[in-house]
């Protein structure tokens, strides 16, 4: 499943691609996604313009002039797919396999929305009111902004009694943060994946803090990282994973110390972790 570099990836693309521009028409090629689409999807949509593509944890949002709001998600496999200069009119266009919302945008632009596993979704918020979503009102602060401090995290963990991998995996306690961010984040602050979240102190949860944000920028910096199906909207492959520390390198020595170990591989609810243990405490 893409991530939060990826997904901000792919936002800053479709930015470039939608923002000022009119909707002249939607088509849909199929309504059975993850969630099923608004029976009155392609009306609601067709002949607003794009004022702003935002993003919430893993989410996008596409903000239109009469103050709705498209919400979507790419799930494990989808994809938003940037077509310039395409043929004129939306009939012209050939629909590809596993290609089921296409947006025709004024300026001869088509948006792609291609799932071949369908567990992205796609959904209509009217007054715009982002935050009472079902999908996005429980979610925790984003990890990204300078506000995101030691203080807010210690805060967000006290008193959880579970290791601070699957904390951070929790989207209640910090939104957007998945397995491989958190695995980098954890090593680049030397804290154990293992350590119970109510026992990082102020100096560690300093440290994870900053992980996180400096991780994050890195990683969308670098357009997010390339294992599965992502790719940015113009078919960039992000390359962060040749940046990767410990994901994935299971038995290579630990980078950038002289501790004497190698990465590790332990499983915690039932999602690989990757670590040095000589160097993370």
């Amino acid at each position: 499943m893409p991530e939060l570099p990826e997904v901000e990836t792919v936002r800053r693309g479709l930015a470039r691609a939608m923002e000022g521009r009119r909707i002249d028409g939607v088509r849909v090629a199929r309504r059975d996604l993850r969630r099923p689409l608004p029976p009155d999807f392609e009306e609601r949509l067709t002949g607003r313009t794009v004022t702003a593509v935002g993003r919430r944890a893993k989410y996008l949002t596409i903000g239109l002039d009469d103050g709705g709001v498209l919400l979507a998600h790419l799930g494990m496999s989808g994809r938003m797919i940037v077509d310039e200069n395409g043929p004129d009119g939306a009939s012209s266009h050939p629909l590809a396999n596993h290609e089921h919302v296409t947006f025709v945008l004024g300026n001869r632009t088509f948006v792609r929305f291609a799932d071949p596993r369908r567990f992205g979704m796609m959904d209509w918020i009217a007054d715009g009111r982002l935050s009472d979503h079902p999908l996005i009102a429980h979610l925790g602060p984003e990890p990204t902004g300078a506000e995101f401090d030691g203080d807010r995290l210690r805060a967000l963990l006290e008193g959880k009694r579970t290791p601070i991998k699957a904390a951070l995996l929790d989207q209640r306690v910090v939104a957007g943060l998945g397995n491989i961010y958190v695995c980098e984040s954890l090593f680049e602050s030397r804290i154990s994946p293992r350590r119970l979240a109510a026992n990082v102190g102020p100096a560690r949860a300093g440290r994870l803090a900053r992980a996180i944000r400096e991780t994050l920028a890195s990683a969308i910096d670098a357009g997010g990282s390339t294992l599965r199906d992502h790719v940015a909207p113009d078919g960039e492959l992000g390359y962060f994973q040749h940046r990767f520390k410990v994901y994935g390198r299971e038995g290579e020595p630990c980078p950038g110390c002289d501790c004497g170990g190698a990465v590790r591989r332990i499983v915690q609810s039932g999602r690989s972790t990757f670590y040095c243990a000589a160097r993370q405490r």
